[in-house]
């Protein structure tokens, strides 16, 4: 723990909710330090000005509220991407990746204002504080790092309310049950989760008003909705023709997936702390890009590059998950997923119905390496010579045959 006299600044990621809210004025009780708010936009589809004023109301001058949204897409969710990383198998890390982006300005805002530490309103059973935490020490070695809920005795929802009421800590959470959500949602332009509530129970099934990004598949219209994705070295740059941004893209296929029941996923999964979670997720516009992304690897990656990065991408998905993104063997992977992606050029046309998202077709006019006249089931002209094939097969068997042998 940190002596409490020795912080001067703290830089607070500060989202204005009810939580948030709490830390910074405890922050300023316990620590008697001055606080810088951060308030990122990473297109959770809430206003984020309201903190600016909340933040005013409890004496803070520092205030950073920043429109992140290309930023996270380009630098964060594209690169994932190029990956395919999917984390025990279901989970497209929607979470897990917006916090290096959050690490990495907190330090950047804590450089630029003179501040000795910073704060997150992370509790000690999650993930979430490993992940700021690896970030933050990655890049700044030397940085103090407050964590209240490893600190403080506010450690349920009414206990916080208390403190809000008796500190004078303006905050929209009512304390009768059924107004506002049950649940814990973390939402940004990759996906929105939900915790807690019901889901504790892993055998309940998630109640249909809970999700917010998506129509069930079958309230999903009964028409297919065919789309065009363009890659460029591996990053969709225009869809059905349009060149959009990397965040563009990324709301685009949102909408698209949402409308056509695309997305929803409830898993328990393993936290890095060692205890199983039920969360539910929404991610439309991840994975229709996962789908389309791998279809024109497909036919754009050697045989032997598309299977090792297939072999490297749990451990890459772990890296994310568990806060490593700052990491030198992160880097590392991604330096060779890069250059894997210099020839993944050209269009994947996509068919969503009902839930579900099915290839169509994929096209690379100078990248692929598909040559229909070898792989025709006609008259390939002398293309192929199909009596390469005997050799081939004896030379592969040869240590089969070896060992049957001398089994006897």
């Amino acid at each position: 723990m940190i002596d409490k006299g020795t912080v001067k600044k703290v830089v607070l990621a500060y989202s204005g909710g009810l939580d948030t809210s709490v830390i910074l004025r405890w922050l300023q009780d316990v620590y008697n330090c001055e606080v810088v708010t951060f308030t990122a936009d990473l297109g959770q589809g809430e206003e984020v000005e309201p903190a600016r004023a909340k933040a005013k109301t409890l004496g803070i001058k520092e205030i950073y509220i920043e429109d992140l949204r290309e930023e996270f897409v380009r630098d964060f969710v594209f690169p994932m991407f190029r990956a395919n990383a999917i984390y025990e198998g279901e989970y497209l890390l929607g979470t897990s990746i917006a916090r290096p982006l959050i690490a990495k300005r907190l330090i950047e805002i804590a450089n630029e204002t003179g501040a000795d530490a910073i704060s997150h309103g992370a509790t000690g059973k999650g993930n979430d504080q490993v992940r700021f935490e690896l970030g933050a020490y990655a890049l700044r070695p030397d940085i103090r790092i407050i964590a209240p809920w490893r600190e403080w005795d506010l450690l349920s929802r009414e206990k916080l309310l208390n403190y809000a009421e008796q500190h004078g800590i303006p905050i929209e959470q009512k304390r009768r049950q059924g107004q506002g959500s049950p649940y814990s949602m973390d939402a940004n332009l990759l996906h929105i989760s939900y915790e807690g509530g019901i889901l504790e129970d892993p055998w309940a099934e998630p109640e249909q008003d809970m999700w917010r990004w998506s129509v069930s598949p079958e309230e999903a219209p009964d028409q297919p909705v065919y789309i065009e994705l363009e890659f460029a070295q591996g990053d969709v740059v225009a869809i059905d023709g349009q060149a959009m941004s990397p965040a563009k893209v990324l709301e685009r296929l949102n909408q698209l997936g949402g409308q056509n029941g695309i997305g929803r996923l409830d898993i328990v999964e393993n936290r890095y702390v060692g205890m199983k979670s039920r969360g539910c997720y929404e991610t439309p516009g991840g994975n229709i890009l996962l789908k389309a992304h791998r279809a024109i690897e497909s036919i754009t990656l050697d045989r032997e590059v598309a299977h090792l990065k297939d072999e490297l991408m749990p451990r890459y998905a772990s890296l994310i998950y568990n806060g490593y993104w700052w990491s030198p063997e992160r880097e590392l992977l991604q330096g060779m997923i890069d250059e894997s992606q210099r020839r993944v050029n050209g269009q994947v046309r996509l068919k969503l119905y009902k839930g579900s998202i099915n290839v169509v077709g994929r096209r690379s006019e100078s990248d692929s390496l598909f040559d229909d006249r070898i792989a025709t089931f006609e008259d390939d002209a002398g293309a192929y010579d199909q009596r390469d094939a005997g050799g081939f097969i004896k030379l592969n068997a040869l240590r089969l045959r070896l060992a049957r042998l001398r089994r006897g």
